[in-house]
């Protein structure tokens, strides 16, 4: 049975084979990976992706033990455990990481409007400037590993359909409580509503929100479709999940398992991306079978322009985010 005595045992092996370089070659490392997602999400096959991918590049190096579906905490609680060393490697939302290590780049992927599509996405998340993003979570304690679109986000909600710009106005809308998700929201017209992600299928089953901002894989996977029948295609922004590895467990690893441990992040990316766009385009007809209504936005333009000035303001924020911002749209 999984409990916190098993976690920090295994996590006390991990650190007493690193702690000996001649076991670490006759030993596989002992490796805790975790996320808060069902094993049908693509946050999900991005870590059997990298597991995969580590122990095809490194046979018999790592033992990977993969803990899904919030068997250890949500996002936050595994971004921080990484910190902290308990886990060793996890997969979180990417707009969690500037709230909890201060560090705000990664904030450049949810600018709304700015990543066009799946393709895009994978473009500037494997570009120059994407890589300086993940290695920007280093003086945080982190070592960035793979940043995947798990979900272009769309509107969900409960009493009535959105189908313009007027029909946001007021709807208690649950976000990841974060500036930037507030912000783009209360310019949109609605009530943001900080909620954990585990409390949404509640939260919008007995009223205490009428909508929230989701993917087709999140719908599928939190089986959000019983109690949220109206869904209005957006595509406001990509849901950018992060692979990260504690830099303390990182750094003492052997060099060439280093190596395959980035390249792992790398390679797991192209997969978990033509998982998530074709989950994302069959999962409507899944969803209307399920009795759900999907429905364009008749002035998208409109909410555009509305949330347009973010760009600007967000990549003042920093460097890296106003570089994201220029690629992003020279590449449109």
């Amino acid at each position: 049975m999984l409990n916190r005595r098993t976690v920090l045992k295994y996590s006390a092996a991990a650190a007493a084979t690193l702690a000996a370089p001649g076991i670490a070659r006759a030993a596989p490392v002992k490796i805790i990976m975790a996320h808060a997602t069902a094993e049908v999400h693509p946050a999900h096959i991005a870590t059997v992706e990298f597991k995969n991918a580590l122990e095809r590049l490194a046979p018999g190096a790592t033992e990977i033990q993969l803990f899904p579906n919030r068997q250890l905490g949500d996002d936050k609680q595994l971004l921080e455990a990484t910190i902290a060393g308990t886990v060793q490697i996890s997969l979180a939302s990417g707009v969690l990481f500037p709230l909890v290590t201060g560090r705000p780049a990664l904030d450049a992927f949810q600018l709304p409007f700015l990543v066009r599509d799946y393709d895009h996405m994978e473009e500037l998340t494997t570009s120059e400037v994407g890589q300086k993003i993940l290695d920007d979570l280093e003086p945080a304690g982190i070592i960035g590993l793979t940043n995947v679109d798990i979900g272009q986000r769309h509107f969900l909600s409960v009493g009535k359909p959105v189908l313009s710009l007027p029909d946001f106005s007021g709807l208690k809308t649950r976000i990841v409580p974060v500036p930037l998700h507030r912000a783009i929201w209360e310019a949109v017209g609605a009530a943001p509503v900080g909620l954990p992600y585990g409390e949404v299928y509640g939260a919008l089953q007995t009223g205490v929100i009428d909508a929230v901002e989701i993917n087709v894989s999140s719908m599928l996977g939190e089986n959000l479709w019983e109690v949220g029948k109206h869904f209005t295609l957006t595509g406001h922004y990509p849901w950018h999940s992060v692979i990260s590895a504690n830099k303390t467990f990182f750094d003492g690893l052997p060099a060439e398992l280093q190596a395959a441990v980035r390249q792992a992040g790398r390679d797991a990316v192209a997969p978990t991306m033509a998982y998530t766009k074709k989950q994302d385009h069959d999962g409507r007809a899944e969803l209307q079978a399920k009795g759900v209504e999907i429905h364009e936005l008749a002035n998208l333009a409109d909410m555009r322009a509305r949330v347009a000035p973010l760009i600007d303001s967000w990549s003042e924020k920093s460097p890296l985010i106003a570089e994201f911002a220029a690629q992003a749209l020279a590449t449109a």
